[in-house]
């Protein structure tokens, strides 16, 4: 058995039709395929993402989805590899393949220099656990939207042009947290497109809106309105400074409208203190999950497991 690529047209012909069910949402079947090879094609894809199969002679066992993604633990900066989308046909489950499948795929990422290994589990944690991998602090939030102030703000929706500023009100944040998820121009790319793909959201439609302070964004807000869940469903926010920090509830509350709840993952440390004290959770789904395959990735680790929000935001998930 050895571990092989699996170029995207292949992999949207063998194993798209299998996972359509679990996977594709809202999406037709076609929209799911299109956007897949989307992300391969894109310049995230290419450089940083793979689909990567599980051979045994000929046959393909089980596959997943390996993401690339650098970490930034103060001044230090390490290699992370993402794990998604772990698949093995039904009529082969039950052999292992999955497990033999991971084993490899870290031991290359150990073998490469990579300090650590993520994933987000939909189901079965303990799966990942046995592997080695250890749960994170994975919650979600719910909150009234009438709890959050109102106030004369002049919020816009976000633009194409916006997106520039709305990475450095992001990069003013981060500049707050030790330990999160850093950010390149393909990064923001690929959360653009997946954002556009609306892949995320079983229900709702895109809502991103943004407070300008002359030719600035003080902050913003990136989510979905949901009438079906009567929700606005937030994925994350930023804001350039402490007295934009301020606008941010009613930001949210702007955003929510007419819908009575704001729902979302716990924001990170330095974020969660701009919400009041709600109906916060463990998240029974997408539950955070990481590895260290180095020295430095074991203190990054014990350091993330402490933290009092979410390592990273909704939009990071893979």
């Amino acid at each position: 058995m050895r571990l092989r690529d699996i170029p995207p047209d292949l992999y949207a012909r063998e194993v798209l039709p299998l996972t359509a069910e679990l996977w594709a949402g809202r999406r037709s079947f076609d929209e799911y395929v299109a956007q897949t090879l989307e992300i391969a094609s894109s310049s995230y894809g290419r450089r940083y993402y793979r689909t990567v199969g599980l051979y045994d002679g000929g046959t393909l066992v089980a596959s997943f989805k390996r993401y690339e993604r650098t970490v930034h633990d103060g001044l230090r900066r390490q290699r992370a590899v993402g794990i998604g989308a772990v698949f093995t046909p039904s009529r082969l489950r039950g052999r292992g393949y999955a497990s033999v499948m991971l084993a490899l795929a870290l031991d290359r990422a150990r073998a490469e220099k990579y300090d650590l290994a993520y994933l987000f589990s939909d189901i079965r944690p303990e799966f990942y656990t046995a592997l080695g991998f250890r749960m994170l602090p994975s919650r979600e939030l719910s909150l009234r939207a009438d709890a959050l102030p109102s106030s004369r703000l002049v919020p816009a929706r976000l633009t194409d042009r916006d997106w520039s500023g709305v990475r450095r009100t992001f990069e003013r944040c981060e500049d707050l947290r030790r330990i999160g998820f850093s950010r390149s121009d393909s990064v923001w790319q690929w959360i653009r497109t997946r954002m556009r793909h609306g892949s995320e959201h079983a229900a709702g439609h895109e809502t991103n809106l943004i407070v300008r302070r002359g030719m600035r964004i003080a902050a913003y807000v990136l989510g979905v309105r949901a009438p079906e869940r009567d929700a606005y469903i937030v994925d994350e926010f930023g804001f350039a400074d402490e007295s934009a920090s301020q606008t941010v509830p009613a930001l949210l509350r702007a955003a929510a409208g007419d819908l009575r709840r704001i729902l979302g993952w716990l924001p990170p440390d330095g974020a969660r203190r701009l919400l009041p004290k709600g109906a916060v959770k463990r998240r029974k789904r997408a539950i955070f999950m990481m590895l260290p395959l180095s020295a430095a990735g074991e203190r990054t680790l014990s350091s993330a497991t402490n933290a009092d929000g979410d390592f990273c935001w909704g939009t990071d998930h893979i």
